[in-house]
């Protein structure tokens, strides 16, 4: 990277250094987005190893996407600041180490923290490749392109993690799903150092500490309260006390940002209704989706008995079609608008989730993958688009806090998907267990935790008693899964109906029929050759 900085226009780079380039944000993103999904089919092993109780298994599932959530905002308004291509690098390091951390953690306490710290790193990174796609692809065209192929690839990473994960499971321990990222992450250190323009707001303004700790504190307490009351019910002390704090640190955080000369995040932005209807779409897709996903690797090893690698592959359909539905994105929407695009895809992911809602012990797999197809398909079309229409609404210079926004409604939305839909699995699974008689207390307690707590205590019972345990067990997780599914289906229409009324006006490609309203004028980009 050279010493001086020139500002210069985002045109400059040739045509061989924007591709180059999009092929290491690509692998950027799928490492990260991998990562959200990759532990999914882990979980029984994990619960064997480590005995984590049914709050830490959430947790285990969720912290990496809470902490990543929380500080995404105030890393992509980071990456404006110190540079985008420096940030990248810094977070890519340190992912690799806490990898190295979660891998070989010693107990459920360690692996949370170890998950926190992956988060912690993946908010380095996730901003940073979208940002600097913005500035590497000036083209509105060419930019719709590389925003699809980022899209597939950050789709198809989180849908291919089973996939990866059911592979390495099949031969080595848990850990080795996280030593996956290592080597990846050294080619992106590599190749990312060499290829990557650095690109940064030529006049970025003071990084407000104060809007770091409002927005880290609020996103965190509010999810932390609703993923609590939907576990527990809002009758423990904490809830209540969690929600007030959070939702207090995000009124104090929006009414900061817009007294701020340069603030951390412009809320001015949710104007646009583009950019609105984007970021709540991308949101709730997102908690149907990772709530599945969660609940489907279980499952098919617990409920249908695969092993890791066939339950990853049961799963290949939802991958699959992520890609198609990414790479196609640019084309649909040039031929029905980006209204009709998003509306009907999230439409199809409702019909696709719903599926679940009658899925049974001993139903066809061929259901269970036309559901993963049409699933993952849909979502590579509302993830890309949603992408390019958060960038289409955001000012150049403020990139890397705008993606951080549409990462952010992302993180949230697995985080929220796997607290809500896995506390209403876990609600109704507790609920309907019938323990056998005779069985004893402190075993009993615990198969009622989680399914897989309840196969492995079942392991130490008595055939008689194993055996009505393990139907019971299967049974109550499949009513939990049931309604899961309703649910997130329900959330899904709601969103389409949401979108549809806010990107009224919109014309086929994705822009509005009058003019967009923005907090400032666009300010060149600095970039170093």
């Amino acid at each position: 990277m050279s010493s001086t900085v020139s500002t210069v226009s985002a045109s400059s780079a040739s045509p061989r250094q924007r591709w180059t380039g999009l092929a290491v944000l690509v692998l950027a993103v799928t490492v990260v987005a991998l990562d959200a999904t990759v532990l999914s089919l882990a979980i029984p092993s994990i619960s064997e190893t480590l005995s984590p109780s049914g709050t830490q298994l959430l947790w285990i599932g969720d912290s990496y996407s809470f902490v990543l959530a929380g500080l995404l905002v105030s890393m992509g308004a980071l990456s404006d600041r110190i540079g985008r291509k420096k940030l990248l690098l810094i977070g890519a390091a340190a992912f690799g180490a806490a990898s190295l951390l979660a891998a070989y953690a010693p107990s459920a306490g360690w692996l949370i923290l170890a998950r926190a710290l992956l988060g912690v790193a993946g908010a380095t990174i996730m901003p940073s490749t979208l940002s600097l796609i913005r500035g590497l692809f000036p083209d509105d065209r060419e930019r719709a392109t590389a925003i699809g192929i980022w899209g597939a690839a950050a789709t198809a990473g989180a849908a291919l993690g089973p996939v990866v994960g059911g592979v390495l499971l099949e031969h080595f321990w848990w850990g080795s799903v996280f030593l996956l990222n290592i080597p990846v992450l050294l080619l992106l250190l590599v190749f990312g150092a060499w290829l990557l323009p650095e690109s940064k707001d030529p006049e970025p303004g003071r990084w407000d500490m104060l809007s770091v700790a409002l927005s880290l504190a609020g996103v965190i307490g509010t999810v932390y309260a609703i993923k609590e009351a939907a576990a527990h019910g809002v009758a423990r002390w904490d809830v209540p006390v969690a929600l007030v704090l959070g939702v207090a640190a995000l009124t104090v955080f929006v009414r900061r940002q817009l007294r701020l000369e340069t603030p951390l995040l412009d809320v001015r932005l949710f104007r646009d209704r583009r950019f609105t209807a984007a970021v709540l779409a991308s949101l709730i897709a997102l908690i149907g989706l990772s709530g599945v996903v969660f609940v489907t690797s279980q499952y098919l090893q617990l409920v249908r008995g695969y092993e890791p690698l066939r339950a990853g592959l049961a799963e290949l359909p939802a991958f699959v079609g992520a890609v198609v539905g990414g790479l196609l994105t640019a084309r649909l929407v040039r031929r029905t608008g980006a209204r009709a695009a998003l509306t009907g895809c999230l439409l199809v992911m409702g019909l696709g989730v719903g599926v679940l809602g009658w899925l049974q012990q001993d139903t066809t797999y061929l259901l269970l993958a036309a559901s993963f197809l049409l699933v993952g398909t849909a979502e590579g079309v509302v993830y890309t688009l949603g992408a390019d229409l958060v960038l289409s609404a955001a000012p150049a210079d403020k990139a890397g806090a705008a993606s951080a926004v549409s990462e952010t409604a992302y993180e949230l939305g697995t985080a929220l998907g796997i607290a809500l839909v896995g506390s209403v699995v876990g609600s109704i699974y507790a609920g309907g267990l019938v323990v056998p008689a005779g069985t004893d207390p402190a075993a009993a307690a615990r198969a009622g935790e989680s399914l897989g707590a309840a196969v492995e205590t079942a392991h130490g019972l008595p055939q008689g008693v194993a055996e009505p345990l393990l139907a019971s067990a299967r049974e109550s997780f499949v009513h939990g899964m049931n309604s899961a599914g309703l649910l997130a289906a329900v959330l899904l229409v709601g969103a389409a109906a949401m979108a549809w009324r806010l990107l009224r006006g919109l014309d086929g490609k994705g822009t509005s029929d009058a003019p967009v309203e923005v907090p400032a004028p666009e300010k060149p980009e600095t970039v170093d050759a």
